[in-house]
C-alpha cells in the first residue's frame, strides 16, 4: 500500500521536536489520577494476553511505564528520531519504526494495543484503515486502549510546537461518539468511555476508550 501523504508531515515534525518533546512531556507517573488509572486498568486487562504494541510510542515513556506494570510491551513509532531516543533510554525494551496504517505485525499476533495520544494526527478518512489494522493484528479477545484529544470536529494546523520548533502535522478532534462508532465498524467492542473536560493544565477535552476484539 502506498503510504498516506499525511505521514510524511507527522514523521518530519516529530523528528524535529523529538528532543524537546522528550524533555517537556510529563512522565506517566505525573499524569492526572484518571489517566494513570486507565493505564493501570489496561495493563491489568492486557498483560495476560500476550504481546502488547504501544503504537505511536514516541520516546518510550509510556511503553516503559506499561513494562513496569508487568506488560510484555514493545513500541512502534513513525518517527525514526523518536525510536532512536526510546532505544537509548530503555535499551531493555524493543522499539521499531512503523506506521499504524500498515503494521509489520502478523494477523492475530497481539494481546493488546495502546494508541496513546496518536490517532488525532490521522485524517478522519484514514481512521477506518488504522482501526482495521488494530482489528487485524489483535488476537481474539485482545484489548485496545485508545486515548487522545477529542472535540467537535475541529481541524488544527499548528506551525510551531515543543520548544518552538516548526511543525507541519495536523490534528483532527473528533467527537467521542464518532470515534466509538468507527471502532464498532472495525469490529471492535467498546466497553468503557471516559471523557475528561479541560481542567488546570489540560487545554483540550480528552477521551479514553477501552475495547476488545470478539472471540
Amino acid at each position: 500500500m502506498t503510504e498516506p501523504s499525511y505521514l510524511a508531515a507527522v514523521r518530519e515534525s516529530y523528528d524535529t521536536v523529538a528532543a524537546d518533546y522528550t524533555r517537556l512531556v510529563k512522565e506517566p507517573a505525573e499524569l492526572d489520577p484518571v489517566s494513570r488509572a486507565m493505564l493501570a486498568a489496561f495493563a491489568e486487562l492486557a498483560a495476560p494476553l500476550g504481546p502488547v504494541a504501544d503504537l505511536g510510542c514516541g520516546p518510550g515513556k509510556v511503553t516503559a511505564h506499561l513494562a513496569a506494570l508487568g506488560v510484555p510491551v514493545f513500541g512502534v513509532d513513525v518517527s525514526p528520531r523518536m525510536v532512536e531516543l526510546a532505544r537509548a533510554a530503555y535499551p531493555e525494551l524493543r522499539f521499531a519504526v512503523g506506521s499504524m496504517t500498515a503494521l509489520d505485525i502478523a494477523d492475530g499476533e497481539l494481546g493488546g494495543i495502546l494508541a496513546y495520544y496518536t490517532t488525532h494526527h490521522t485524517p478522519p478518512q484514514w481512521l477506518p484503515t488504522v482501526f482495521a489494522e488494530f482489528h487485524r493484528t489483535l488476537a481474539p479477545g485482545g484489548r485496545l486502549m485508545l486515548a487522545g484529544h477529542v472535540g467537535n470536529g475541529e481541524h488544527l494546523c499548528p506551525t510551531r510546537a515543543y520548544g518552538d520548533h516548526p511543525v507541519s502535522y495536523e490534528s483532527h478532534l473528533l467527537p467521542p461518539d464518532g470515534i466509538a462508532e468507527l471502532l464498532h465498524r472495525a469490529g471492535l467492542v467498546v466497553t468503557t468511555r471516559v471523557v475528561q473536560e479541560p481542567d488546570g493544565g489540560v487545554k483540550r477535552q480528552a477521551g479514553t476508550f477501552l475495547a476488545y476484539k470478539p472471540r
